[in-house]
């Protein structure tokens, strides 16, 4: 005999419904969704003076350490040094960074900021603490004193090199431009 019936699709009353997807939770989630915002944001920001936050990095660690060789940031910046010639032929290309023969050993050239370097480099810090207001306007002075502790304790728990971004370590070629994104 042929039915009419429909098969019963329900599932059995021991297995859950499924519900909508939930948000993902934990701490790790909201370090990851803020990071990426705030690293967007801060491309934007920077992106204003024809800088990636790459430029501006090696800018930082260029100015607070003068003559370092390039060899020198290439090992604290954890990458091959091909990778950081090509990072300074960018800087260099527009006027912000100088390379120097060192006076001790001619196979090393140090790495120096130009004139216009400075002025871009404090550009930049304005630009900084304006996005640093910005994406912690919801704390007052304590919590955001609070937050940047437990955010030390993270990253020195995890062993991070102290001001230097981990992407150095992934940065892609631009597919436009031959550049590190």
């Amino acid at each position: 005999m042929i039915s009419d019936r429909q098969p019963d699709t329900t599932p059995p009353a021991s297995d859950p419904a499924p519900g909508p997807a939930s948000a993902p939770r934990g701490a790790a989630f909201l370090l990851a969704q803020i990071g990426a915002h705030a690293a967007g944001r801060f491309a934007e920001r920077v992106g204003d003076l024809g800088l990636t936050p790459a430029d501006v990095g090696l800018l930082r660690m260029i100015a607070g350490r003068p003559g370092r060789s390039q060899r020198a940031l290439a090992e604290d910046l954890g990458v091959v040094p091909s990778r950081v010639v090509t990072l300074i032929d960018s800087l260099e290309g527009k006027g912000l960074v100088e390379r120097r023969r060192s006076a001790e050993d001619r196979r090393n050239h140090e790495l120096h900021l130009t004139a216009e370097g400075r002025r871009t480099l404090g550009a930049v810090s304005r630009k900084a603490a304006a996005h640093e207001d910005d994406l912690l306007a919801a704390l007052d002075p304590a919590q955001r004193a609070q937050l940047l502790d437990l955010l030390e304790r993270v990253a020195t728990q995890q062993e991070l090199t102290p001001g230097v971004h981990p992407g150095y370590r992934t940065l892609q070629k631009s597919p436009r431009s031959g550049r590190p994104e």
